[in-house]
C-alpha cells in the first residue's frame, strides 16, 4: 500500500491529465451540436459511433500513453520516431474516399501531365487545361507521379503521407533551432494532436503539400538567416514552391518578413543544442539575446541583411518568370478570387470553437493561449515567427479550416512553448502523449467510419467492382436531377482515379442550369468541367461496360441512354448515402448480356 501511494505521490501528474483528457472527451461529446465543420462534423461522426465504446478505447490508449511516456526512445531518436510514427499511423487512413470533390481538379490537371507530358501541361495549363483557381505546383508533381509509377492512387497517398510527416520533422527541427530539443519535440507531438489532419493527408488535394511547402520556407528561411551558405538557394527555392502551391499561401508567406526583422534585431544567434538543465533536472528555452561587442553585432546584421535580401531575390527571381509566362492565367484567377472566393469565405465559414476545440485538440489550443502569456513575460521576440500566422488567422478571421491548414505546425509550437513552462519535463512529455493518442483513437474510430459512409465511397467501390469485370472499356453516362447541386460530370474523374480501366464520357449530353443558380455556388467551379480529350475516344461495343452516375438509383434512364444499353444488364449497383450532404453520387454497372 505505502508503494502505491509513494507511486501517486510522485506521479500525480498521470492521474490529473489522465482525468482531464477524459472530461475533455465526455464535454467535446456533450457539446458536440457546437460543431459546425463541414466535413468532420462531431454531430455527424457520432450519429454511428458508441460513445461508450470509444470511451473504453480511450481508457486503453491513456495506458499506452503512460508506458510510451516512459521509453527513452523518443528523447534518444526524435526524428525516427516522429516520422515513422506518424507515416505508419497515417497509412490507416488510406482506405478512405475521396470525400472532397475538387479531387477531379487536381487529378484532371495531372492526368493532363501524364498523357500528354510536361511540355504540355506547361503550354495548356489555364487554357485548354481548366484550372479554375489552382495554382499548378502540386497537380504538376501529382502528374510527375503518374508518369513515373502509374496511374494508382496509392503513390499519391504514399507522396502526401511523406510530406505530413515531413513536415512533422519540419516542425521539431523549428522549435528545436529557435529554443531547443524539448520545444521541438513537444511541438512536432502536439501536430500529432489534430486529428482533422489524418484525415485530410490521404486526399487528392493541395492543402497538405502547400502545408509542408510553407512550412519547408519558415524553417530553410531561419537557416539561411543564421547560416548563409547552401541554405539560401534552398530557401529561395522553398519559397518558391509554395508560393506556386496554393493562393492562401501568398498570405501566409508574409511571416517571412517577421522572421527577418526578428533575426535583425536578434543580439546573437544560439546554436541549437540541449536545454539548459533548470535546479530541478528539468529543461527551459534560452532567450534569444546575448552579450557581444557591437562591432560583431552590426556584423552579424549585416550578413542577416545580406542574406535576407539574397533568398528574397532569387526567390522573386523564380517567381517571376513563372508569373510572367502566365500572367494572363493569374491575373483571371485573381479576378475570380476577389469576385467570386472572397465574398464566398463569409458564407462558407466554420467557427474557431469547432476548428480549435473539435477539430484540434482543447490541449493544444490552451497550452498555445497560455504561451501567449509566457512569451510576454520573457520578452522573446522569436515567438512572434510562429503566433504570426495564428494571428493573421485570428485578425482577418479566417474561418474555414481547410484555408488554415498550414498554420498548424506554427500553432503546435505555440502549444509547445507552453508545455515547456511545466517544470516537470516527464508531465509535460505524458500531456503530449495524451494528445496525441486522444487524437489518433478520434479520427481512426469516429471520423473514419462516418467518412466510409459518405456517397463518394461509391465511386471508390465501383472503380473496384470495375477492375474486376472482364471488360477493358468503360463508358460512362451522367444524369442531371432536377434541381442540381453540382455538375455531375465532375464524378468521373473521381471514377477514374479508383479505376485502371479505360474511361469513355460525352459531356454533350450535360444540360447546364440558369447562371444565376450556381453564380454563389460552392461548387459553381463544377459547372465550367470540360471534358478531357482523352474520354472521346469510342470503344467497342463487345469490350466495353456501361456505368450510370446519379444522384438516386430509381432516377429512370433517359431514351438515348437506353438505347445504347440495349443487350445490357444491371450487374451492380453501388447506392450508400449518408443522409446529410447534398453532393451525392451513386453509381450503377451494367454488363452485356451472354
Amino acid at each position: 500500500m505505502g508503494n502505491i501511494l509513494e507511486w501517486f505521490k510522485k506521479n500525480d501528474y498521470v492521474l490529473i491529465f489522465s482525468l482531464l483528457t477524459f472530461l475533455t472527451y465526455v464535454a467535446l461529446f456533450v457539446s458536440r451540436t457546437l460543431d459546425d465543420n463541414r466535413l468532420t462534423n462531431w454531430q455527424w461522426a457520432f450519429a454511428g459511433a458508441d460513445p461508450v465504446r470509444i470511451f473504453f478505447i480511450l481508457v486503453i490508449g491513456i495506458i499506452f500513453a503512460y508506458i510510451l511516456s516512459r521509453a527513452s526512445f523518443i528523447e534518444r531518436h526524435p526524428v525516427i520516431f516522429l516520422f515513422f510514427f506518424s507515416y505508419i499511423v497515417t497509412t490507416l487512413f488510406w482506405r478512405e474516399p475521396e470525400v472532397i470533390v475538387d479531387t477531379s481538379r487536381y487529378f484532371t490537371q495531372a492526368k493532363h501531365l501524364e498523357v500528354y507530358g510536361t511540355g504540355y501541361y506547361f503550354r495548356e495549363w489555364g487554357r485548354s487545361i481548366t484550372a479554375w483557381t489552382d495554382m499548378p505546383l502540386v497537380p504538376f508533381l501529382y502528374g510527375l507521379i503518374f508518369k513515373l509509377f502509374g496511374e494508382s492512387r496509392i503513390f499519391i497517398q504514399a507522396f502526401t503521407t511523406l510530406l505530413y510527416s515531413m513536415t512533422v520533422i519540419l516542425t521539431y527541427l523549428t522549435g528545436k533551432t529557435l529554443w531547443n530539443e524539448d520545444t521541438g519535440l513537444f511541438g512536432g507531438m502536439f501536430f500529432l494532436g489534430i486529428p482533422y489532419l489524418f484525415i485530410q493527408t490521404p486526399l487528392m488535394l493541395v492543402d497538405i503539400p502547400t502545408m509542408f511547402f510553407l512550412t519547408l520556407s519558415v524553417f530553410t528561411f531561419i537557416m539561411a538567416l543564421k547560416r548563409g551558405g547552401s541554405w539560401m538557394p534552398l530557401a529561395s527555392f522553398a519559397i518558391f514552391l509554395a508560393f506556386y502551391s496554393k493562393y492562401s499561401a501568398w498570405l501566409m508567406l508574409s511571416v517571412l518578413p517577421v522572421i527577418f526583422v526578428v533575426y535583425l534585431a536578434a543580439k546573437n544567434f544560439p546554436s541549437p543544442s540541449p536545454s539548459p538543465a533548470r535546479g530541478d533536472g528539468t529543461t527551459s528555452p534560452p532567450s534569444m539575446g546575448g552579450d557581444e561587442g557591437e562591432g560583431a553585432f552590426l556584423n552579424k546584421r549585416k550578413a542577416v541583411v545580406y542574406r535576407g535580401i539574397s533568398v528574397i531575390s532569387i526567390a522573386f527571381l523564380l517567381i517571376g518568370i513563372v508569373l510572367l509566362y502566365k500572367f494572363d492565367v493569374f491575373s483571371g484567377q485573381i479576378k475570380l478570387l476577389m469576385a467570386y472566393q472572397k465574398p464566398g469565405l463569409a458564407r462558407w465559414k466554420e467557427s474557431f470553437i469547432s476548428t480549435f476545440f473539435f477539430q484540434i485538440h482543447p490541449f493544444i489550443t490552451a497550452a498555445a493561449l497560455y504561451s501567449i502569456y509566457a512569451a510576454l513575460r520573457k520578452r522573446d521576440l522569436k515567438y512572434m515567427i510562429i503566433a504570426w500566422l495564428v494571428i493573421l488567422v485570428i485578425v482577418l478571421q479566417i474561418k474555414r479550416i481547410r484555408y488554415i491548414v498550414m498554420v498548424f505546425p506554427m500553432l503546435s509550437l505555440m502549444a509547445s512553448y507552453g508545455l515547456v513552462q511545466i517544470k516537470n519535463r516527464e508531465a509535460a512529455k505524458f500531456i503530449s502523449l495524451c494528445v496525441v493518442i486522444f487524437s489518433i483513437i478520434v479520427a481512426l474510430f469516429i471520423y473514419l467510419p462516418f467518412i466510409q459512409k459518405i456517397s463518394t465511397v461509391n465511386l471508390r467501390d465501383a472503380g473496384s467492382f470495375i477492375d474486376s469485370i472482364n471488360e477493358e472499356n468503360i463508358q460512362v453516362f451522367t444524369l442531371s436531377p432536377a434541381d442540381p447541386v453540382s455538375n455531375p460530370s465532375v464524378s468521373v474523374p473521381i471514377l477514374d482515379l479508383f479505376t485502371n480501366k479505360k474511361i469513355t464520357y460525352d459531356y454533350s449530353n450535360v444540360s447546364n442550369p440558369l447562371r444565376e443558380k450556381i453564380e454563389e455556388s460552392a461548387l459553381r467551379f463544377t459547372w465550367e468541367y470540360k471534358n478531357p480529350e482523352y474520354y472521346n475516344n469510342k470503344k467497342s461495343k463487345e469490350d466495353s461496360a456501361v456505368v450510370v452516375i446519379s444522384d438516386d438509383a430509381n432516377d429512370p434512364l433517359p431514351d438515348d441512354i437506353k438505347q445504347q444499353i440495349a443487350g445490357y444488364r444491371l450487374s451492380k449497383v453501388f447506392d450508400k448515402f449518408e443522409g446529410i450532404f447534398l453532393y451525392r453520387t451513386i453509381v450503377r454497372v451494367y454488363q452485356l448480356e451472354k
